[in-house]
């Protein structure tokens, strides 16, 4: 049985990266082969992948999902919006002294109001009042969420930084952040390498950074996120596997998205669909799509860290972790990268 202790390491607070690095491609690259750690560079990555291989991206986009504001009794309250579920409704957790009750108007940056719906879970259903769409009135008011490591607000650069160059699908509250190292240099290294580009797009809720509460794994339930492939991509995906290739995901949320889609397509191949998915991947889960990953490094005890133990193996993702620490790698979301490139198990694991 897996427990959350099996997934813990130290991680001194200095190495958790405050602010992105002067170019996004400048990070380090720790490359985790079968038997080896390889220190490199994300500008090198180009050279660890292969013509036909193919990147699959995440185009979300972060919403300006963080909001301030006041109760009709003049409380204060922060409103992170979780998802968007129509053009004046969302979903969000709401922080105050005193729950608010359905019925209530809250009163957001001085500009628009909110009514409570009621509750769905540990969220509230809130609708905006007035004829703005709330994704406008987001962009507008609202605030970039970064996450909750990172010991600062938001500042005027973190506007364009902690946004891919490539992002087009706004519902995100957190960046798919292996896709943060990728500039037009890198992307182009990487056409010329001959390796093709796919998207698909998951949005990130604000649940990804709820830490797990049960120390068996089996107990845990996933936050839900909104995924969709489509028809191009799962092509894509059909020839590059066709040829010989790997199908390489740019991040965890590409990789459950690739991972999602095959469970709603199985056993038929896989299709362009869209939905839900709680999908919890740890040690033991079989792959159906993806051969490879480059991702940041990830929260001790988090659903991510088991993730990527689960495509390379507990005891080598564990000494990796300790190689990135001894190292000085930078962590989390404006940290350095690894890259997994094929899967891998441990030898007590197959």
């Amino acid at each position: 049985m897996l427990t959350l202790s099996d997934f813990d390491y130290d991680l001194p607070d200095e190495l958790i990266a405050q602010a992105p690095l002067p170019e996004r491609s400048a990070g380090r690259l720790l490359v985790v082969g079968p038997a080896s750690l390889t220190d490199s560079s994300i500008r090198a990555l180009p050279q660890c992948l292969e013509p036909g291989d193919l990147l699959v991206f995440n185009d979300t986009r972060v919403m300006h999902a963080r909001l301030y504001g006041t109760k009709g009794s003049g409380g204060r309250i922060e409103v992170l919006i979780e998802r968007l579920t129509g053009e004046h409704e969302a979903l969000a957790q709401v922080r105050a002294s005193k729950t608010p009750r359905a019925g209530s108007r809250l009163r957001m940056e001085d500009a628009f109001d909110f009514e409570v719906l009621g509750r769905d879970g540990e969220f509230f259903r809130l609708r905006s009042l007035g004829e703005t769409p709330l994704t406008a009135l987001l962009e507008r008011h609202g605030r970039l969420p970064l996450p909750p490591y990172i010991d600062r607000a938001a500042a005027d650069a973190d506007e364009q930084r902690y946004q891919t160059v490539y992002a087009r699908e706004t519902g995100s509250v957190a960046a798919p952040t292996a896709g943060l190292h990728f500039d037009d240099e890198l992307l182009g290294a990487v056409a010329a390498r001959g390796v093709r580009r796919a998207h698909v797009t998951l949005h990130v809720g604000a649940g990804t950074f709820q830490p797990v509460r049960t120390n068996n794994l089996a107990e845990h339930r996933m936050h839900s996120e909104q995924f969709q492939l489509s028809a191009d991509t799962a092509q894509a995906i059909a020839d590059t596997k066709s040829s010989g290739g790997r199908v390489i995901a740019v991040g965890t949320t590409s990789l459950r998205c690739l991972e999602s889609a095959a469970a709603v397509c199985a056993p038929g191949p896989l299709a362009a669909c869209r939905g839900d998915t709680r999908l919890f991947i740890t040690p033991g889960y079989d792959f159906r799509v993806i051969d490879g990953l480059l991702t940041n490094f990830h929260l001790p005890k988090s659903t991510l860290l088991m993730l990527v133990s689960a495509l390379a193996g507990r005891q080598r993702i564990r000494a990796a972790y300790a190689h990135a620490v001894a190292q000085r790698y930078r962590f989390f979301s404006y940290g350095d990268a690894m890259f997994i490139p094929a899967r891998m198990k441990d030898h007590d694991e197959v």
